[in-house]
């Protein structure tokens, strides 16, 4: 009888231990879930953090003088330029057309300098055809408009286009190297020509030898253009 019960007693202890061992053996197991829970945890808050400095720097929107540098009609002048903004308000010849353009390619898309565009492009006369030299270099063009040609007498104005020598000249005085902003083109300049030109005044006002300013300040993809009333004459097309 006792033997039974110490036989008893040894198979419960047994069994008690091996309970336990599995009990062990399950909690054993828990923790490793718990770091995959935080591991998760720690992974959404660092996806969720604030951004860095510089990146909070690089959403900052651009100041002031980048966003006149990025609109091409930040620095107009001239009294007519809305006239010519109402005339030309979209497409390859209006203001932000132009500037996506280089000089000569932008003028032959804007209406009101088809007569220039022929004279430059050979259309006038073969023997003359500056297209590739202005779009090939960084410039100030003084334009003038069709109206400004409409007003040379007509016999005027063929003598100089029959004449490749003159036309070159007259067409090349028109040019300055180098592009220049409206509140730094007053003064004397030299030309391609090899003549000097003279403007005056500051803001509508500028004066190009005698012509008046249209509209200045119109960019191109290598040039800034300003439009004027007349033609300019060198000297030596003047004699």
């Amino acid at each position: 009888m006792k033997t039974e019960m110490r036989k008893t007693t040894s198979l419960l202890g047994i069994g008690m231990v091996a309970l336990l061992g599995l009990t062990a053996c399950g909690d054993s197991e828990e923790p490793a879930e718990d770091t995959g829970a935080e591991m998760s945890e720690e992974e959404t808050m660092e996806s969720e953090a604030p951004m860095d400095e510089e990146s909070m720097e690089s959403e900052e929107p651009m100041d002031e003088e980048s966003m006149d540098e990025s609109d091409p009609a930040a620095n107009l002048v001239g009294a007519s330029c809305e006239a010519y903004a109402e005339e030309v308000p979209d497409g390859a010849g209006s203001v932000g057309g132009m500037a996506e353009d280089p000089v000569a390619t932008a003028a032959s898309n804007n209406p009101m300098l088809t007569t220039l565009t022929s004279a430059v492009s050979g259309e006038l006369n073969p023997d003359v055809d500056l297209v590739d030299t202005l779009n090939g270099g960084e410039f100030t063009v003084i334009a003038p408009t069709d109206d400004a040609f409409a007003a040379i007498p007509e016999e005027d104005l063929n003598a100089v286009v029959e004449d490749a020598d003159m036309l070159t000249d007259v067409l090349t005085y028109h040019v300055i190297e180098g592009q220049m902003s409206p509140d730094e083109i007053a003064g004397e300049h030299e030309t391609v020509n090899g003549a000097t030109v003279t403007i005056e005044g500051e803001g509508e006002d500028l004066m190009f030898d005698d012509a008046g300013l249209v509209c200045g300040g119109v960019q191109t993809a290598n040039a800034t253009v300003y439009m004027v009333d007349a033609v300019l004459m060198p000297a030596a097309a003047e004699e």
